[in-house]
């Protein structure tokens, strides 16, 4: 009897064990998803760059794929937003882009290197860092002493970065579909 109630203890001893590290101090990141899908949207389309309008900031976004290497992110707003909106229209992604790395007005821009084209992770991957720059500071996810950070701060940090690039991914995801109608 004692050897039965032993084994059962060990076994839900162990079960614990093995949940609680999988979950700890991991997030589950927001922006996977979306990127997944542009990339296989950006794939389908035989597309290299998009780009689009963030009609609730006014700002503009845009991203380089590069296939199966990396998902690179830029947005912002303009002086003169018709600059946005004109390279938008003529489907100029890869201007737009380069237009927010350098014109972009001051404090408003922000960046994502998605290596891998994976969403943001929350640690670093196979030696693959993700990063987020955003009002000047740049936050490499190598985890949060890598960073000089708590790990309270590194995962709010985190967290906050992954929803913002989640919800600009789904703007850049909504203009890469294929329009139907009309």
């Amino acid at each position: 009897m004692l050897c039965k109630s032993s084994h059962a203890i060990l076994a839900a001893a162990f079960s614990a064990c093995v949940v609680v590290p999988a979950s700890a101090g991991q997030q589950e990141s927001k922006s996977a998803p979306l990127a997944k899908q542009l990339a296989q949207a950006l794939d389908a389309a035989k597309l290299e760059s998009i780009a689009a309008a963030d009609p609730t900031t006014g700002a503009f976004i845009a991203a380089l794929y590069i296939p199966g290497t990396q998902l690179l992110v830029v947005g912002g707003m303009f002086d003169a937003p018709a600059i946005g909106s004109e390279r938008i229209h003529r489907k100029e992604y890869r201007d737009l882009y380069m237009d927010l790395q350098g014109a972009a007005k001051a404090g408003t821009r922000i960046f994502a290197q998605d290596v891998s084209a994976d969403g943001l992770a929350f640690r670093a991957h196979d030696g693959l860092v993700d990063a987020w720059e955003q009002a000047n500071k740049t936050l490499a996810f190598d985890g949060w002493k890598k960073a000089k950070m708590s790990e309270e701060d590194y995962t709010k940090a985190y967290a906050q970065a992954d929803e913002h690039y989640a919800r600009i991914l789904s703007l850049l995801l909504a203009q890469a579909k294929p329009k139907t109608g009309t």
